[in-house]
């Protein structure tokens, strides 16, 4: 009999519904008629997960005992013993109680695969073993119980159980995952929507793995080579040059576009090594690959070309990337086509993207301002001259002949236009006068001498001379008209990208500084006002040529790196008169925003000013009432009148007291003195003083506090008025057929407070207007206060180094929700026990609780 198919059903967290699943299909094969039997399943209590599983024959657990604790696992025996066709096995990742025979319960189903028995089981995604740390990092947990990678791997089928992060939280606050008290923990901790988002993520992105490794395998099989576009894999050809970052940079961001792209970096050495590549620079671009997200790839082969096309279609790429050739157009003209016009032509189906670099040239540098005519050109013309002449003069004289002489003076003057046009004036001149003697040593009787015999000989070798310079002046004219047309075109386009820089929300004064340094092709730039550099660009070389100009009355443009010419400091002006310009609106920035700072500092002065007129006349308009009755009626107050008035001015007081104490924590709080002594604080220390100073007892608070969890680093004094400020709150709106519930837990470092109501709550949208001191969103009934308690609550929280946040309550109401900082290291609630019982190596531990 052969090797049993195992079959796992692969979740992105607890509650999706991988054992429900897993049942529904143990069902469906029974229907079938495979023998099905359960050889252990997990309920957790769950009523639907229980109905499921009601009607398949479920093999007896075995119990082991441990330290005194009874436990149950899976019972391998019985199972073979049993020999069903299919075996459903929960939690394939879970840990066996000691004195098993395996201590893993997928050995255990390697087992039952091994005598021929197909296993359907589950697992999460956060116990697959190279996944640990990346889990950890995103829930803050970490996870006690993995399974190695190859075994998940080895499965003949790998299903993802998937289930949209909102619906899963909206099953557990409806109670279907957990029981109620642990509802509001489980959703603030583990199951926060980043948190579920990016787990569901990590389980889609690994299956993908999975099925790429797949169709990888496939084509190789079967000798596919062409490309399947199944998904983007950007592969990025580095030289070792310095256009290796942009590169990166540029097919990371391509990789990008679409999910679960791939980035692949890859360098061609030759076979003897000798191809030049700089090893420092390629070490940096291989580390930046890593950095985002892809893989370094180095292969040999002396066909550059050959090489990474070869290697893009072997990983099966879609995209790819190479830089624009550093090589200088006469190099490209005298070696033919380059890699670039290779890869394309040979990359078939494969996007090949050829990327500009500053080593290829900087776009934003401007032309030069010299002659108007290259030093090239001008040479090539001397050198046209030179070797044209001579040639010219022997193919003539080959087919010379009486009447020939008009067709050689014609060719001699193409001669002179064709040289003016490439060299200008200079070379023109020495053709027309070369050309000149020429024909009247070859041509003009008498031959083979310098003898100018005719006067018209020195009027022809005269008009070859005019001929040549008028030429060369028009040739010059239109160079010098292209070369200021090029010119205006880079200033045009230097400005564009200083205004796009800027519009784009970067800093007007660095894009400026920026551009100035890449329009000039220097090495260095930098702003500096009163001895402070204020914005940089490049390195900064002393000891070259340097260019300064003033930027207003406060600044310095120092450019180094090379001279300017008189013509190109017409833009550094203008670029002078922008940076004038930025520095004026950062001037104006800084005073609208100490104007802003003024505004809501009068704000607040003008609230309390509004509440000292209205809010505090009320218990001093009543304090007043009492003590003046007390003194006009001397004795003639009856004992319990006497009493009333007291009452009443203490009352009275006593809020007057609370009030003025309210509008000087405030103020503090603005001015930025609040004073903080923090001290390990024990959170049962606090909660119960802040219950009995309002008064209020079981019957209007449930208590759910966690006595395990460490101490909080908090002042206890404010903290306990906080929490006095939040449970009044709670008080005043929950209905009064529902408590108040207060409760702690641990989560990743912190202490969590929170006060859970089931009254109207807050719309998402107005969250924090209810921290905004003196607002009551819109309640008019001034007998509740000033407004300022949730406002001094979120500052003294805040002063102490935590977090105040409103939530949702799970049915309808409000949570506010305390986090501070644990004094210790708190043991950490594993979410792999989420969906199993107690460990079997921890027997002495209670159940876990959810995270």
């Amino acid at each position: 009999m052969g090797r049993g198919r195992l079959r796992v059903l692969l979740g992105a967290a607890p509650g999706v519904g991988k054992t429900y699943a897993m049942l529904e299909e143990g069902k469906r094969l029974r229907d079938d008629g495979r023998d099905v039997v359960v050889a252990l399943v997990e309920t957790h209590g769950r009523a639907a997960t229980a109905a499921m599983a009601a009607g398949l024959e479920v093999v007896p657990r075995a119990s082991v005992v441990h330290r005194g604790v009874e436990l149950t696992d899976l019972d391998l025996d019985a199972v073979l013993a049993r020999r069903p066709d299919v075996a459903l096995v929960d939690e394939l990742a879970h840990t066996n109680a000691p004195g098993l025979a395996h201590a893993k319960r997928w050995e255990d189903v390697d087992a039952l695969l091994d005598a021929g028995i197909d296993v359907l089981s589950t697992v999460n995604i956060q116990h697959i073993e190279s996944l640990n740390d990346v889990v950890q990092k995103i829930t803050g947990v970490a996870q006690q119980e993995t399974i190695p990678d190859a075994v998940l791997r080895a499965a003949d089928q790998i299903e993802v159980v998937d289930l949209a992060p909102q619906a899963l939280r909206d099953r557990l606050s409806s109670g279907v995952v957990y029981p109620a008290e642990r509802v509001d923990a489980a959703l603030s901790n583990y199951f926060r929507l980043g948190n579920l988002t990016a787990l569901r993520e990590l389980a889609l992105l690994w299956l993908a793995d999975e099925v790429d490794a797949a169709l990888q395998h496939y084509r190789t099989e079967h000798g596919i080579d062409s490309t399947w576009e199944a998904r983007e894999r950007v592969v990025v050809t580095l030289t070792g040059g310095p256009e290796g970052e942009t590169l990166l940079r540029r097919g990371a961001r391509i990789a990008a576009r679409s999910a679960g792209g791939d980035l692949l970096a890859v360098h061609v050495t030759s076979q003897d090594g000798l191809r030049g590549a700089t090893p420092g620079a390629l070490a940096r671009q291989r580390m930046l690959v890593e950095e985002l997200g892809g893989t370094y790839h180095q292969v040999v082969g002396d066909d550059v070309p050959t090489a990474l096309v070869e290697f893009a279609r072997g990983v099966n790429a879609t995209q790819l990337v190479i830089g624009v050739s550093r090589r200088g157009r006469l190099a490209a003209a005298l070696s033919g086509p380059g890699i670039g016009a290779t890869v394309t032509r040979e990359a078939g189906n494969i996007d090949v993207h050829i990327v500009n670099h500053a080593a290829a040239g900087g776009r934003t540098r401007l032309p030069r301002m010299g002659g108007a005519l290259s030093a090239k050109r001008r040479l090539a013309g001397f050198l046209l001259a030179v070797l044209g002449g001579p040639l010219l003069t022997w193919g003539l004289v080959s087919v010379r002949s009486e009447e020939s002489i008009v067709s050689d003076v014609l060719s001699y003057q193409l001669l002179v236009v064709v040289v003016a046009l490439i060299g200008g004036a200079g070379p023109a001149v020495y053709a027309a006068i070369l050309s000149g003697v020429t024909l009247d040593f070859f041509f003009v009787e008498p031959i083979h001498t310098i003898t100018v015999g005719e006067p018209l000989h020195v009027v022809a070798l005269v008009l070859y001379v005019v001929t040549a310079v008028l030429v060369s002046v028009v040739v010059d004219r239109a160079a010098r008209t292209t070369r200021a047309a090029h010119r205006a075109a880079a200033e045009s386009e230097v400005l564009a990208t200083v205004a796009g820089s800027v519009l784009r929300g970067q800093d007007a004064v660095q894009a400026l500084v920026s551009r100035a340094r890449e329009a000039f092709g220097l090495t260095g730039a930098r702003l500096v006002a009163g001895g402070a550099v204020l914005a940089a660009d490049g390195g900064d070389d002393p000891t070259g040529p340097r260019t300064t100009i003033d930027v207003g009355d406060r600044a310095v443009l120092e450019l180094s790196g090379g001279d300017l010419a008189a013509s190109e400091r017409r833009l550094l002006n203008v670029i002078a008169v922008q940076l004038q310009a930025a520095l004026e609106r950062s001037d104006l920035a800084e005073v609208a925003s100490e104007v802003d700072q003024l505004t809501e500092s009068d704000r607040v002065r003008s609230a309390l000013l509004s509440a000292l007129s209205h809010d505090l006349r009320r218990p001093l308009s009543s304090a007043a009432a009492a003590v003046s009755g007390l003194r006009s009626a001397r004795g003639a107050l009856s004992e319990a009148d006497r009493d009333e008035l007291l009452v009443t001015a203490d009352e009275s007081l006593t809020a007057l007291a609370t009030l003025i104490t309210d509008l000087l924590d405030v103020s503090r709080l603005e001015a930025g003195v609040l004073a903080v002594s923090t001290a390990p604080v024990e959170t049962a220390d606090v909660v119960l003083p802040a219950l009995d100073e309002l008064g209020v007892g079981p019957g209007e608070v449930e208590l759910d506090l966690d006595l395990t969890a460490p101490s909080v680093v908090a002042d206890s004094v404010l903290l306990q008025r906080v929490l006095v400020n939040l449970l009044a709150n709670a008080l005043r709106h929950s209905p009064s057929a529902r408590r108040v519930r207060v409760s702690t837990s641990t989560f990743a470092g912190t202490v969590e407070i929170r006060v859970v109501d089931h009254g109207p709550g807050i719309p998402a949208d107005r969250r924090e207007d209810v921290f905004v001191p003196f607002q009551r969103l819109g309640d008019t009934d001034n007998t509740t206060g000033l407004g300022l308690g949730l406002a001094l609550s979120k500052g003294f929280v805040e002063g102490m180094g935590g977090t105040l946040t409103p939530e949702d309550t799970p049915g309808g109401g409000l949570t506010m929700v305390v986090a501070l900082p644990a004094a210790v290291a708190a043991p950490q609630d594993q979410p792999d026990q989420l969906d199993q019982p107690d460990q079997p190596d921890q027997p002495d531990q209670p159940e876990a609780t959810a995270p």
